[in-house]
C-alpha cells in the first residue's frame, strides 16, 4: 500500500466510542505540519470545529502569543524554547501524564527535561538537523557537516543552508570540536571563522530548498530529516546524513495556551494525539518520529524503514536533544548569526 493510498484508507476510519463535546478549537503551529485526516477524524469524534493557523518560526509564534488577544488555544512550541514559554506563564499545566492515552507515551519522552514530569506538553514529533547530498554527483562521506561548512568540490557554490540559527550554531560548534551552549572564545572564534569561510561556497541561505533540490539546481543542503524524506521519495539520488561530529536532535510538543478559551476540547485534542493510530496520522504526514508505542503498527512500511528516520547505530550518540542556552551565551550566538548573515 503506498502512502497515498494509506492515507485514504486511514481518513474513512472512526474512532470507537467517541466523547461527544462541542464548540471550536483553534490550533497554532508550524506551517504544513498537521494532517487534515487527524484533523477530520478530531472533529468528527468530538463534535468540534478546528481552525488552524500557521506560523513559520518560534520568534513569530511566542511574539503573536505574548501579545494576547490571539484567540488561539493549542500552540506547539519546539524543544528548545519551551522552557520560556513556560517561565513567562504562557502554557496552561494540564497536567497530561493524568490522561488516559498517556500510558501510550515512550518512557525515554514521559519526563524531559524542557517539560519535568510532562506537566505542561504532550509529544508531537521529534527529529534530527542534517545534511542532504544529491549522490550522483557527490559519492563521498556524506554524515559529516564538512558538507556544507568545506564543501567538496563536486558540491561547491551549489550548497543551502537553512537560517536557523541554533541548528545551523549547533553543527558548526561540534564540527570544530565545542560543546552546545559553550561560551568558550576560542571554540566561537574558530566557529566564527569556519561560517565565513564557508559562506562563499553556498548559494543561497532559504528555508525552500525542496524543489530546488529535487531539480537539482541545488546539490546539498542543511535541512531536517522529515523534509530530507520527502526530497528522497522525489528524486531518489538524494540522501540524508547524520553529521558524526554531532547534529542536533529537537522535539515539539502541544500545549494548551494558558488564556485558551477552549480549554476543555484542548484537553481532548492532547488526549486525542497520544493515541498510536492518531500519531501514525502525524508521522505519516509530515515524515518524522513520534513518541506514542504502538503506533508503528498503524504506519506504512516505507516509513518504518525509512533512513531519514531510523538513525544508523553508528551515528545514535552523536545526537544530542538541543535545548536553550543561558541568555548570555544565546547573546553570543544571535551576534556571530547576524554576521554570518549579513
Amino acid at each position: 500500500m503506498t502512502l497515498k493510498d494509506w492515507l485514504l484508507t486511514a481518513g474513512l476510519a472512526v474512532l470507537a466510542g467517541p466523547t461527544l463535546a462541542d464548540g471550536e478549537l483553534h490550533i497554532y503551529t508550524w506551517g504544513n505540519y498537521t494532517n487534515p485526516t487527524l484533523i477530520d477524524r478530531f472533529e468528527e469524534a468530538h463534535g468540534v470545529r478546528v481552525t488552524i493557523t500557521d506560523y513559520d518560526s518560534s520568534d513569530t509564534a511566542i511574539a503573536r502569543i505574548r501579545q494576547g488577544g490571539h484567540g488561539f488555544d493549542i500552540v506547539v512550541p519546539a524543544a528548545v524554547v519551551t522552557p520560556v514559554w513556560i517561565e513567562e506563564g504562557l502554557l496552561l499545566e494540564t497536567n497530561p501524564a493524568e490522561m488516559e492515552n498517556f500510558i501510550h507515551v515512550d518512557e525515554r519522552f514521559r519526563s524531559p527535561s524542557f517539560d519535568p514530569e510532562r506537566r505542561y506538553t504532550v509529544p508531537w514529533l521529534w527529529g534530527s538537523t542534517g545534511v542532504t547530498v544529491n549522490t550522483s554527483v557527490y559519492d563521498g562521506d556524506i554524515n559529516t557537516s564538512a558538507i556544507f561548512l568545506d564543501p567538496p568540490s563536486e558540491l561547491r557554490g551549489r550548497v543551502n543552508v537553512v537560517p536557523e540559527l541554533a541548528d545551523i550554531l549547533f553543527l558548526a560548534i561540534r564540527y570544530v570540536g565545542g560543546d552546545w551552549c559553550t561560551d568558550d572564545r576560542d571554540v566561537l572564534r574558530a566557529t566564527h571563522q569556519a561560517l565565513l569561510a564557508a559562506k562563499e561556497h553556498w548559494i543561497s541561505i532559504d528555508y525552500g530548498s525542496l524543489d530546488s533540490m529535487v531539480g537539482e539546481d541545488l546539490l546539498a543542503t542543511v535541512t531536517w530529516n522529515g523534509a530530507a524524506l520527502r526530497m528522497r521519495a522525489a528524486n531518489p539520488d538524494l540522501h540524508y546524513g547524520y553529521p558524526r561530529e554531532g547534529y542536533p536532535l529537537w522535539m515539539d510538543s502541544a500545549a494548551v495556551l494558558a488564556d485558551a478559551s477552549n480549554v476543555d476540547n484542548a484537553r481532548l485534542f492532547m488526549n486525542f494525539v497520544m493515541d498510536p493510530e492518531n500519531a501514525a496520522l502525524i508521522t505519516a504526514f509530515a515524515g518524522y518520529a513520534n513518541s506514542i508505542t504502538g503506533s508503528e503498527a498503524y504506519l506504512p512500511e516505507e516509513l518504518l524503514n525509512a533512513p531519514e528516520i531510523i538513525i544508523p547505530d553508528d551515528l545514535v550518540e552523536a545526537g544530542e536533544l538541543m535545548l536553550i542556552c543561558d541568555p548570555a551565551v544565546m547573546d553570543l550566538y544571535a551576534r556571530m548569526w547576524m554576521e554570518v548573515m549579513q
